[in-house]
């Protein structure tokens, strides 16, 4: 018998809302749980997804798994986000929503802030980025030209913000992103985005 290392086990601080890592080609492209202003083909029974009329295009078809696999904050993939906020027949701004299954208790844990990594371009136009829970609840980051940071940069928001407007913080049933003004949408800019480890902290 040989006596072995002693390992030592630190439980995570934090709960992951989505790291990237399970999307593939195997009938799991990101673009059916991400949903953009594309859309999707039917499949496995689901019907056609005609796309949420914004000019938002998520995933890469120049990849093996759709996802982006060389700007990535963390493990081996990361979401790919393309943003046109002046195409004639959208909605002058751009979004993708996905649906939550397992995670919807935003509470447990003593988690209270949510917490997204991005990674910008130099190139891209500047355009407000905001993220919003259940279809309604939204808040904006405070830097007008946050699109245009070309590092991982993570962006903290207190639950607390999407809490006072109303969001039942244990049953948070979607999480959107999005550029542009939502609640005004007018003709903007575009640009390239990449999006890694959606997290939820104490």
């Amino acid at each position: 018998m040989h006596k072995g290392e002693v390992w030592n086990f630190t439980a995570a601080d934090f709960l992951v809302v989505d790291d990237f890592e399970d999307y593939d080609i195997g009938n799991n492209e990101i673009w059916w749980s991400w949903k953009d202003g594309l859309g999707y083909a039917a499949h496995d029974n689901e019907p056609a997804y005609s796309g949420n009329g914004t000019g938002l295009a998520v995933g890469d078809e120049m990849t093996q798994s759709y996802t982006e696999e060389t700007i990535v904050h963390g493990g081996n993939q990361s979401m790919p986000f393309a943003y046109d906020n002046n195409k004639q027949s959208k909605l002058k701004y751009s979004e993708v929503e996905m649906t939550l299954s397992d995670l919807r208790n935003w509470t447990v844990e003593g988690v209270g802030v949510l917490t997204i990594w991005f990674y910008g371009a130099a190139s891209n136009s500047a355009e407000p980025m905001y993220v919003v829970l259940n279809g309604n609840a939204l808040v904006t980051h405070d830097n007008p030209k946050v699109a245009q940071i070309e590092t991982w940069t993570h962006w903290d928001i207190d639950l607390q913000e999407f809490s006072d407007q109303g969001v039942d913080m244990t049953d948070v049933h979607t999480i959107g992103l999005g550029f542009g003004d939502r609640n005004n949408p007018q003709s903007g800019g575009s640009g390239k985005m990449f999006f890694d480890d959606i997290r939820l902290h104490r």
